[in-house]
């Protein structure tokens, strides 16, 4: 029997990252904090020329639209005001102009704008702990919709913040920043894609979930059939050498549970993984695991020509 890993792999040493490629990543996480950060910025500059009609800073308070901004320079991120109460966000707001805003004398205006990106950059800091998986799932979306389109294979797509399908865009540029499952049909084959979803069989979620049913038939029942999975994947993005060790684990102890998940229902799915940062000892591991048909596909997320053909073997499922 041909293995899918073959099309682009001749040994484990292909699956290593390469410096050039950590590097590579390493700028494009820098590019992707910069791009979160722009509406921080933007919000601090509307701040700033908001607070500038203020004469002193008790005056602030008087000033419409700005409540949330001053909320967020008292240190209160935006979660956080949702659980307290009015009176907790005025003393927060009292509390910032007695204690730190006054001090600053004349300068006020500019404590208030640093002390309000201090808060943001907390809030860029905890979203960008997740920004190598975000950048994952966008270059893995963005090889299979290449695969589709190039096949003339219409598509749907389900956006992240909703619950509904929606056909393939006219201009799908930058679907990927906003996606969170694909479904695609050719012929009388109907394949589903969600991502980071709790498997049932196993108790636990998985990065890439693949399913032989169209889009509108998704559910709990479909969740809970083991013979609706196609494929189950993990999908690691973090480009640091230095946690792939950790990485690695995490996905090999994932892949573990699906193969003894599902063989008491007479049904195992297909498996792979991609990873950004593999290291030798990784590698060789990975490659042994593919060898001996523990696990079926795998592809360095640095290379592109290993994803294209993952991409190729998993719209062809």
């Amino acid at each position: 029997m041909a293995k899918p890993h073959r099309d682009h792999l001749q040994s484990g040493k292909d699956l290593e990252t390469t410096y050039e490629a950590v590097r590579a990543g390493f700028v494009s996480l820098a590019l992707e904090k910069s791009r979160r950060a722009t509406p921080y910025i933007a919000e601090a500059r509307a701040l700033k020329s908001a607070a500038s009609k203020a004469k002193t800073p008790m005056a602030l308070i008087k000033i419409a639209g700005i409540r949330a901004g001053l909320l967020t320079a008292a240190g209160v991120s935006d979660k956080a005001a949702g659980h307290l109460q009015e009176s907790d966000k005025e003393e927060a707001i009292s509390g910032l102009i007695g204690k730190y805003l006054e001090s600053a004398g004349k300068n006020f205006i500019e404590e208030l704008v640093f002390r309000f990106l201090l808060t943001r950059g907390d809030t860029l800091g905890g979203s960008m702990r997740n920004a190598g998986g975000f950048i994952a799932q966008c270059k893995l979306t963005r090889s299979l919709i290449a695969c589709l389109n190039l096949s003339g294979t219409k598509y749907q797509w389900l956006p992240a913040n909703g619950k509904s399908w929606a056909d393939k865009p006219e201009n799908d540029t930058d679907i990927e920043l906003n996606l969170r499952g694909l479904a695609w049909g050719k012929g009388r084959k109907s394949r589903t894609l969600v991502y980071n979803l709790t498997v049932p069989m196993i108790g636990n979620n998985v990065d890439l979930c693949l399913f032989q049913c169209a889009s509108d038939q998704i559910g709990r029942e479909t969740h809970a059939n083991a013979a609706s999975y196609v494929a189950l994947g993990e999908l690691k993005g973090g480009i640091d050498p230095a946690g792939a060790d950790e990485h690695w684990k995490t996905a090999r102890t994932a892949l573990s549970r699906i193969r003894n998940g599902f063989p008491n229902m007479k049904h195992i799915p297909h498996t792979f993984f991609i990873g950004a940062a593999i290291e030798s000892k990784m590698a060789t591991e990975i490659w042994r695991m593919l060898e001996s048909g523990k696990l079926e596909n795998a592809a360095n997320l640095t290379n592109e020509e290993q994803i294209a053909s993952l991409a190729r073997w998993l719209c062809s499922l």
